[in-house]
């Protein structure tokens, strides 16, 4: 008697079936290209989700640059500052802190300027 394991191979392909639910024409009905249409998908998503993290991170960095560069800073030297003076708070909070509350990242800046003052062999002034 031949075994085909078919209970176990509907319940595959009626799992990649469900998974391309959305997909439009035969990529969605159809297993052959359901299962491409899907493996696509998920290698697109794998991408994708490293990539969002860039693209935030950049985001945060434009915004605290926009911010510290109207108070007279580079976000270099003010970064710096910060790291300097034992500010522990990551980008997304300090970007988050520059769009919508002026006086607080106003703060910062300042703090950050004192630590880069205090610390040795640093100046302010371009040459």
């Amino acid at each position: 008697m031949r075994v085909t394991n078919a209970p176990a191979s509907r319940r595959r392909r009626k799992r990649m079936i469900k998974a391309a639910k959305g997909y439009r024409l035969k990529r969605s009905k159809l297993y052959r290209y359901a299962s491409d249409a899907v493996d696509h998908a998920r290698q697109y998503a794998y991408r994708d989700r490293k990539t969002k993290k860039r693209l935030y991170r950049r985001l945060w960095q434009v915004r605290i640059n926009a911010a510290t560069r109207a108070a007279g800073l580079t976000y270099s030297r003010f970064m710096e500052g910060l790291k300097a003076a034992k500010v522990a708070l990551d980008r997304k909070v300090l970007s988050e802190l520059a769009a919508t509350d002026a006086a607080a990242f106003g703060e910062l800046i300042k703090t950050a300027q004192a630590a880069l003052a205090t610390k040795t062999g640093v100046t302010l002034a371009k040459a």
